[in-house]
């Protein structure tokens, strides 16, 4: 089972922030073989999602920036679960979860994400609609996608 929380940048304390970092790095570093600048700055701005397991250990996370930063829009970024609990739901549990934190944060507003080409179909099961817009980030295949909140 995994335990979830949303922090601000100022709230993580400093073995947070490592772990949220080293789970990253293994991630798009390591496992995907993309050597590139993973601190960018952005996260001193940003409020982290943090999966833990039950004891403790962060093994899930994403980032999520608010509207001016990344995109005019709200956007969710750095999206990674650790290969040890990968084809389990979890990544689609976190996205929802994602999601339901920004509504409350910023409510029903748009969020634009830039997506790896290969998970277009994941992001598409959250209803994220690709613009059309395909580029090279770091070497790896991208799409921007967007979420548009159903109109009421």
């Amino acid at each position: 089972m995994i335990h979830w929380e949303f922090k601000h940048y100022k709230d993580l304390s400093l073995d947070e922030l490592h772990d949220l970092v080293s789970l990253r790095i293994e991630v798009f570093v390591v496992e995907q073989n993309c050597p590139y600048q993973e601190l960018d700055g952005k996260d001193k701005i940003a409020f982290h999602q943090i999966g833990r397991d039950d004891q403790g250990k962060i093994l899930a996370t994403t980032r999520i920036l608010g509207p001016g930063v990344s995109y005019a829009e709200v956007s969710v970024g750095r999206v990674v679960v650790s290969e040890k609990i990968r084809g389990r739901g979890i990544a689609h549990e976190m996205m929802e979860k994602s999601k339901e934190f920004i509504v409350s944060e910023y409510g029903e507003v748009p969020v634009r994400i830039s997506a790896q080409e290969h998970l277009e179909k994941y992001y598409g099961q959250h209803k994220f609609v690709s613009t059309g817009k395909k580029y090279l980030e770091d070497g790896i295949p991208h799409i921007e996608m967007l979420y548009t909140p159903k109109e009421e």
